[in-house]
């Protein structure tokens, strides 16, 4: 099979869709199988061994035309290079194309519909328009987690029988490690609790500051609050409580670090804390424990499938019971440690190869 993937995301993209993106292709190609793998995107970038690329792009002044070539030139592109199947990683597409192509789709979460308000008013009303038509014309659709497909054939039951989830991987450079310079570097101290993502409304980071406000007036410990992370929309009301705040001096903000840091981030915090509201898959709670960290997260979405037996869980609405989990963890070395055992042996039932085989044997079903 010639198996086109519309990669855009590797160059207008830095955190999760392009993560999920470059990791399954590279996966993919390292499989090294009889099918052919092709690469369209934007422009060049890093060449994935054994991948053919097709550079379709971005013409600068002209309005929303990253948009427009999902629906002109890149279907062109598709099928004058005869492909067989196209794959769609962030889910809005492919658009276009004969029926003798095989459209397959990759969706990481319903939060436009169910959660609207965690989006941009362009974005809610281009997945609202545009999402129904694009599951119904799929011949497949792969969602990240089991809890995301539950989610979609509540939502949409005629894509019951067309998807299929298949779980992100574990990144094999994300592992233990002491690298003390990073923490230097962002004048962070031991001991530190940890979270690391976008800083917006959906990762309900008034609640872990709350909670960690609470931890410090009922605990002997003086850790930090390490938040690593672009700022993202309607954060204005969190950088103010984290400006009135008590302890505001020991709240380090890092802005986006650079994923070779992360590792480092991740190994050297007592505890990682992931407090979302919703996750497709929650892919730094996988990367916090492939370090071993301690991981304290919410118990709604598909987090308890990533963080299974490992991971510690609190409502997301309670910033009480929270707090009663840092002040049981925190400064609790047989707990940290069991915790930190058990973090390592969840990460190892996650692989990027183990994904890349299930999604080549069901592209291979859909011909």
């Amino acid at each position: 099979m010639r198996i086109a993937f519309i990669a855009d995301a590797l160059d207008l993209q830095y955190a999760g869709i392009h993560i999920y993106t470059r990791e399954i292709l590279r996966a993919l190609a390292a499989l090294n199988t009889e099918h052919e793998l092709i690469i369209v995107r934007a422009k060049e970038g890093e060449l994935i061994p054994n991948t053919e690329e097709i550079i379709v792009p971005i013409k600068a002044g002209i309005p929303m035309h990253q948009r427009m070539r999902l629906f002109t030139s890149i279907p062109s592109a598709l099928i004058k290079a005869k492909v067989d199947i196209v794959v769609e990683p962030s889910h809005f597409g492919p658009f276009n194309l004969p029926k003798v192509i095989k459209r397959v789709t990759i969706l990481h979460d319903l939060t436009p519909f169910l959660s609207p308000d965690f989006h941009v008013w362009s974005s809610r009303i281009f997945h609202r328009l545009l999402m129904p038509g694009v599951f119904r014309r799929a011949d497949h659709i792969i969602t990240v987690s089991e809890h995301t497909r539950k989610d979609l054939i509540t939502r949409f039951p005629f894509a019951t029988s067309k998807s299929t989830s298949i779980l992100l991987g574990r990144d094999k450079k994300f592992m233990p490690t002491e690298d003390i310079k990073v923490l230097n570097k962002y004048g962070i101290r031991a001991p530190y609790l940890l979270y690391v993502g976008t800083l917006e409304p959906r990762k309900n980071l008034s609640v872990l500051l709350e909670a960690y406000h609470a931890f410090r007036q009922m605990s002997e410990h003086q850790h930090q609050l390490v938040l690593v992370g672009k700022k993202g929309w309607k954060i204005a009301p969190l950088m103010a409580a984290i400006a009135a705040s008590p302890y505001r001096d020991d709240i380090i903000l890092t802005g986006y670090a650079e994923r070779s840091e992360l590792p480092a981030l991740y190994s050297l915090a007592e505890v990682f804390v992931y407090p979302s509201l919703y996750e497709g898959f929650g892919l730094p709670v996988l990367e916090a424990m492939s370090c071993a960290a301690p991981v304290i997260t919410t118990n709604v979405s598909s987090l308890p499938e990533v963080g299974g037996d490992a991971a510690l869980y609190f409502q997301p609405e309670q910033p009480k019971e929270l707090t009663t989990l840092l002040l049981k963890l925190c400064g609790n070395n047989t707990l940290l440690d069991e915790h930190s055992r058990l973090s390592l042996k969840q990460a190892q039932g996650f692989s990027w190869e183990k994904a890349a085989r299930e999604m080549i044997s069901l592209l291979s079903s859909l011909t």
